[in-house]
C-alpha cells in the first residue's frame, strides 16, 4: 500500500494545476482516497486545474487515509467506495465521527439507491457518480468545503421517491420503528440524531421518510396515524 503527501510548492507541477501567486494558499485542501490508482490521478489533475484546490494527498487505504487525514487535515476528502484496505463507506463515517467540519465526498461507480442512502448515513457531504460530468465533481468538492453537514446527490430526491414507491405497503424499518418511538416520546430531531447515533441530516431524512410513509404531515398527524395503524399505542390519560 503506498501513500503520498504532497508539499504545496510541488503539487501544481505535478499535476498540471495552476500555479498560485507568490504567497496565496489554496483555499480548498483536497485528500484523495480511492482503491484505483488511476481514479487518484485523474482527480488529481481535474482538481489541480482548480485555482481554488490544492491536492495535499492521495492514498488507497484506510490506514493511510485515517493518517493522512489527521497529519494533513485537509478541508474535503474524496473517498472511493473499494480501497485496498475495507471499505469507503465505514471509513467516511470514521472520519465523519472524528471531524464534524470535515467535507466528506463518496465518489463511486455505483448508481444504486441503496448505497446513495447508505453514503447519506455515514454523514458524508456529498454522492457523486465516477462517471459525473468533471464540473459537477468540482462542484460537489466545493459544496462539501463549505456546507459539510448538508448532504447532496444527484437524483437523490428520485431515490427518496422509489423507495417511497416500493416500501408505501410494508411495513416499517428497524430504524423507522426506533425514530417512531423515539418522536412518541417527545424527542427533537436533533435530540434523535444523537440518540441513534446519526447525522443530523440522516434523522431528518428517517423523520421525512416516516411521515411520508405514515401518510402524515407532522409529528402529531404521525402519531395519530401510527396509533390507529397499531404501531404504537395510544398514551394513557393520567390525572
Amino acid at each position: 500500500m503506498t501513500s503520498t503527501q504532497f508539499p504545496s510548492t510541488e503539487l501544481s507541477g505535478s499535476t498540471g494545476g495552476v500555479p498560485a501567486e507568490s504567497g496565496a494558499v489554496a483555499s480548498i485542501q483536497l485528500l484523495i482516497v480511492d482503491g484505483h490508482p488511476i481514479t487518484r490521478w485523474g482527480l488529481a489533475r481535474v482538481t489541480g486545474d482548480q485555482p481554488d484546490m490544492e491536492v495535499v494527498g492521495e492514498t488507497g487505504s484506510v490506514a493511510d487515509a485515517l493518517r493522512l487525514a489527521a497529519a494533513l487535515r485537509p478541508a474535503v476528502v474524496s473517498i472511493g467506495i473499494n480501497l485496498l484496505d475495507g471499505n469507503g463507506l465505514a471509513l467516511a463515517r470514521e472520519l465523519r465521527d472524528r471531524y464534524k467540519n470535515l467535507g466528506i465526498v463518496i465518489l463511486t461507480s455505483s448508481g444504486e439507491d441503496e448505497v446513495l442512502f447508505r453514503a447519506l448515513e455515514t454523514g458524508a457531504s456529498a454522492f457523486v457518480s465516477k462517471l459525473a460530468a468533471m464540473p459537477e465533481i468540482v462542484s460537489a468538492i466545493r459544496h462539501s468545503a463549505v456546507a459539510a453537514s448538508s448532504f447532496i446527490a444527484a437524483g437523490l430526491a428520485q431515490a427518496l421517491h422509489r423507495r417511497a414507491a416500493t416500501t408505501e405497503q410494508q411495513t416499517l424499518s428497524t430504524r423507522e420503528r426506533e425514530v417512531l418511538y423515539l418522536l412518541q416520546e417527545g424527542q427533537s430531531v436533533p435530540a434523535i440524531a444523537a440518540s441513534m447515533f446519526i447525522s443530523l441530516s440522516t434523522a431528518k431524512t428517517y423523520v421525512a421518510r416516516l411521515y411520508e410513509k405514515l401518510g402524515a404531515t407532522n409529528r402529531a398527524t404521525a402519531l395519530m396515524s401510527a396509533v390507529r395503524r397499531g404501531l404504537v399505542k395510544e398514551p394513557a390519560l393520567t390525572g
